[in-house]
């Protein structure tokens, strides 16, 4: 036992982006996310979040680039490496879906022993994988 409370989760994941609303939108157009918060902050500032589908998993913080070294991470904030996944339960739907919003795959569909995936790209760069696991 290590004194951690049992039942805890990652809510949240800060996503670096150069602009609030175009962020928002192409989350939203493309990839079917929902809003879920857009409260002002002051100073040009907002927390914004958006949640895949009916919001099951974490929610992602879009959070607008200020000063050099946020601008010089968008779009690469793992350094090229795939940053994050998203899941479906009907891989084919949602990739030809994505395909037809204008969303960039940057490889075909594969079969993997864990699922059926394929990475793409955001609108600033950051690779994805859209991963149907298998069950």
């Amino acid at each position: 036992m290590t004194g951690f409370a049992e039942h805890r989760s990652i809510a949240t994941v800060a996503l670096v982006v150069a602009n609030y609303d175009e962020a928002i939108s192409w989350y939203v157009d493309r990839l079917g996310f929902v809003l879920t918060e857009d409260i002002d902050l002051g100073g040009g500032k907002r927390w914004v979040t958006i949640t895949p589908g009916k919001g099951q998993g974490a929610r992602l913080l879009l959070a607008e680039a200020s000063g050099d070294a946020q601008r010089h991470a968008v779009g690469n904030q793992t350094g090229g490496r795939v940053f994050l996944f998203l899941e479906t339960d009907d891989f084919a739907r949602d990739h030809a879906l994505m395909l037809e919003k204008g969303v960039e795959f940057r490889e075909p569909p594969r079969h993997e022993a864990y699922g059926t995936v394929a990475v793409f790209a955001d609108l600033y760069g950051n690779l994805w994988d859209l991963i149907e696991p298998k069950r």
